[in-house]
């Protein structure tokens, strides 16, 4: 994981301030809300820390998007689709995809723009010109 996240900051550069939030997502963009846009990356390693801690993972993420609500300045959240693979064989793994889907869904709901990433081709989502 360390290397990943070097990974990550080599490529956006020193320009970007690191801010890390493992479990109080809504306290640290309601910090960062200084006219500035933000990425939060990722919803899905958040979400595996709030099932680590024992958290209310729906409670936060209702928190979540009450707070998308209230936010001033631009926040772009990245989350892994994992509901588009095989069927996970445990028991957990079945839950921890419904759940990273629900998280999904929901912040996806809240947010004024979708884009999926297939192949490293971006794709908008929302809003679309589908009539339904």
């Amino acid at each position: 994981m360390s290397e990943r996240i070097a990974q990550h900051r080599a490529r956006r550069g020193a320009a970007w301030q690191d801010l890390h939030a493992p479990l109080d997502l809504c306290a640290a963009l309601r910090a960062s809300d200084e006219g500035v846009p933000r990425l939060v990356d990722c919803l899905t390693l958040w979400l595996t820390n709030l099932i680590l801690a024992e958290a209310d993972w729906r409670a936060e993420t209702n928190a979540l998007t009450a707070e998308i609500a209230r936010q001033r300045s631009d926040v772009i959240f990245v989350g892994n689709e994992v509901g588009l693979g095989i069927v996970p064989e445990t028991a957990l793994g079945r839950s921890f995809r419904d759940a990273a889907g629900w998280v999904n869904q929901a912040v996806a709901t809240a947010c004024d723009e979708v884009w999926l990433a297939v192949a490293g081709q971006p794709m908008r989502v929302k809003p679309n010109d589908h009539p339904f």
